[in-house]
């Protein structure tokens, strides 16, 4: 019993010296992971750095405005007595458009024209007697006083008279009217409105990241629905601030090519040409990783991935501008980029 006893404790010996031996040999035969990695050539594509020309455009909406525009209103109250608006017409700065009834006015002008008159008949005889020392001077003032304040009580009258015409204050062309002959109208009523439609403006807001590329006398393009034209407009000026709410610059132009396609309050597509490089280098989008803050691109050299940090600049649909960081002629990965690693193995399968 002893016996069978030790030949166990024997054989078990054997067996686990042999178990433990074979397993070292498999230790030994596999190689580390990590070693795979490393020896693992990834094969990709590339692209050889050249430059082309690049046009960045972009495009808003903007609204065609006349040179000048201004509601008619009255000045005072009263009656329209003469009314020559004839809508949709041109007038010229000056031209009566509508009289309202001044027939008080008048009578009070004819009465102090006679009171001067009278006035100034005797301030002279006056002036005749002082100086033979007729009367003293402080009459003779009294009577010139008399003079100078009717000829202010005149000059408020005509004053008065003239706030009866409503007359065009440039030349243009005229809306519709809202009254009639006979209305009685107060300052608050539009008796018509006036555009000057000879030079019309542009007016359109532009992203705030844009405000500071445009200047005055920029040309722009733009384009109107119902017409296959493409007019031009001229920068002339710029609203002083940022509109808060929507971010974005109000900017105004002068049309230099208008035409009757072009009413007042027209939708326009307005398209501004940011800046043009002829030589400027672009890569596919989808070769740059951000790494942080940073850009990069992975770049084949020697046959390894060499990653390079960039600045980028204006985007288009697929492509997007490097400002630094690549030279012409360097070669771009652009496959193969979820594993790619600094210094992995490379071999290219095609190169554009």
């Amino acid at each position: 019993m002893n016996n069978f006893k030790q030949l166990s404790v024997i054989f078990f010996l054997i067996l686990s010296s042999v178990t433990i031996s074979c397993g070292d040999k498999k230790k030994d035969a596999a190689p580390p992971a990590g070693a795979q990695m490393q020896q693992q050539v990834i094969t990709a594509d590339a692209l050889i750095v050249s430059t082309r020309a690049l046009s960045a455009d972009i495009e808003i909406p903007g609204t065609i405005l006349a040179g000048e525009t201004t509601e008619i209103h009255p000045e005072i109250s009263g009656r329209v007595v003469q009314l020559n608006v004839r809508e949709g017409t041109f007038v010229s700065k000056g031209a009566l458009l509508a009289k309202l009834y001044d027939g008080d006015l008048q009578a009070q002008l004819r009465k102090l024209d006679v009171q001067l008159k009278i006035a100034e008949q005797t301030e002279k005889r006056q002036a005749e007697l002082i100086k033979i020392q007729g009367i003293s001077q402080q009459e003779y003032d009294l009577s010139l006083l008399q003079v100078s304040n009717l000829k202010a009580d005149i000059d408020i009258i005509r004053e008065a008279v003239r706030k009866t015409e409503i007359r065009a204050p440039f030349s243009g062309k005229l809306g519709l009217r809202n009254i009639s002959d006979g209305a009685y109208v107060t300052p608050a009523i539009i008796v018509t409105t006036i555009s000057q439609v000879s030079q019309l403006k542009i007016q359109f807001n532009v992203p705030e990241k844009y405000g500071s590329q445009l200047r005055t006398g920029q040309s722009i393009n733009f384009t109107v629905d119902g017409s296959d034209k493409t007019y031009t407009a001229n920068i002339i000026a710029a609203e002083v601030k940022m509109d808060e709410n929507t971010r974005s610059l109000a900017i105004r132009g002068i049309v230099k090519n208008g035409d009757a396609s072009l009413i007042p309050g027209v939708f326009a597509k307005v398209k501004i040409v940011l800046g043009q490089n002829e030589n400027a280098i672009m890569v596919p989008t989808i070769v740059v990783q951000p790494l942080g803050r940073k850009k990069l691109v992975y770049l084949y050299k020697g046959g390894k991935s060499i990653p390079a940090d960039i600045t980028t600049g204006i985007r288009d649909s697929s492509s997007v501008q490097v400002l630094t960081g690549l030279s012409v002629g360097d070669t771009v990965i652009t496959t193969g980029l979820l594993f790619l690693r600094p210094g992995a193995d490379i071999k290219l399968k095609k190169v554009q």
